[in-house]
């Protein structure tokens, strides 16, 4: 064997042991045998001596050196600096970048961080990738309303009590319904007949179709039971509106309280409804005591009569379950 060639395939590497010859016997030559093993350096010292019979022995004088590649730079990584102006930039208003847009989009957004962030240009994808991470989504866009009503807590606390008991209300005589109405909903009639699916096609529908007005849906939900009541007509005066709910109590079972969860439209508190109710309530019905808006509030809002309106806070018609 050659000892100045070492194949790690054909030469073990053993653990160190002492030899049999001196130091002044012994020719030393260092190799340097370089190995690339998963993308990492590996670099073992080995040392040839010659024994004092005359036979070469391969001795490793050094542990292997494992030099792990540094991480580089590429051309789509931006420091943090950078990242935190494209966050600035998309929890901002287009209009304070000089953008036409009323919010953002990726290609504006793009624009806006090459002409004001003054640094490298940032591509499209590396702008969705940090709003991504982030969680943030400027193109999207929903409502919000903020309630005025100084009894706004207290009307809302008042309403969810009766949702969270209404199971248990019914079982003692006590019944929740909620009655709320959908105004202008057209009546629209497909000019031709729907094609049902097929094989390969779709179902198809006629773009054309013929209008029939509007009407107005008045619904009422029973929150224990789940039962739904609904009139349709082409109107919504208070007269509409004190009518069906005559044609509700009919459907509903006999209880000793009744609570109506209402929004704040002028319909639900018309002179109609008060003489409406006051005939439930066998009460007397004084329409000169209930000329004023307030009046007529407070006389359905009435916790002894045996029908009692609940109105929701203003701007707070979504706490109302039958919407």
């Amino acid at each position: 064997m050659n000892a100045n060639v070492w194949s790690p395939s054909r030469v073990p590497i053993l653990p160190p042991k002492p030899w049999p010859f001196g130091v002044d016997s012994s020719y030393v030559q260092p190799l340097q045998t370089p190995r690339r093993i998963s993308g990492w350096r590996l670099t073992c010292t080995v040392t040839a001596r010659l024994s004092a019979s005359g036979a070469a022995g391969i001795l490793r004088t050094g542990w292997p050196v494992c030099r792990i590649r540094c991480a580089q730079v590429g051309r789509g990584a931006f420091p943090p600096s950078e990242r935190i102006d494209v966050l600035s930039i998309a929890t901002s208003t287009p209009a304070d970048y000089h953008c036409p847009a009323t919010r953002w989009s990726l290609d504006d957004m793009t624009a806006a961080f090459r002409d004001h962030a003054r640094t490298r240009a940032m591509s499209r994808s590396t702008l969705w990738r940090i709003l991504d991470d982030a969680d943030l989504k400027p193109h999207r866009s929903v409502y919000w309303l903020k309630s005025h009503d100084p009894a706004c807590e207290a009307k809302a606390r008042d309403i969810c009590h009766l949702y969270v008991h209404a199971l248990r209300f019914s079982q003692h005589g006590r019944l929740v319904i909620c009655v709320d109405e959908k105004t202008g909903m057209p009546i629209l009639q497909r000019a031709h007949p729907t094609q049902l699916a097929q094989p390969g096609k779709p179902e198809k529908r006629a773009h054309a179709y013929i209008r029939h007005g509007v009407r107005v849906l008045i619904a009422s939900f029973v929150v224990p039971t789940g039962q739904g009541l609904w009139h349709l007509g082409p109107t919504r005066t208070s007269e509409d509106f004190a009518a069906p709910l005559a044609n509700v109590l009919r459907q509903l079972p006999a209880m000793q309280h009744y609570d109506w969860v209402v929004d704040n439209l002028n319909t639900h508190w018309s002179l109609e409804v008060c003489r409406l109710v006051a005939a439930w309530c066998d009460l007397p019905f004084v329409p000169k005591a209930l000329q004023r808006g307030v009046q007529r509030r407070a006389f359905l809002s009435d916790p002894t009569h045996k029908h009692v309106r609940h109105f929701t806070p203003k701007h707070g018609a979504w706490l109302n379950q039958v919407e």
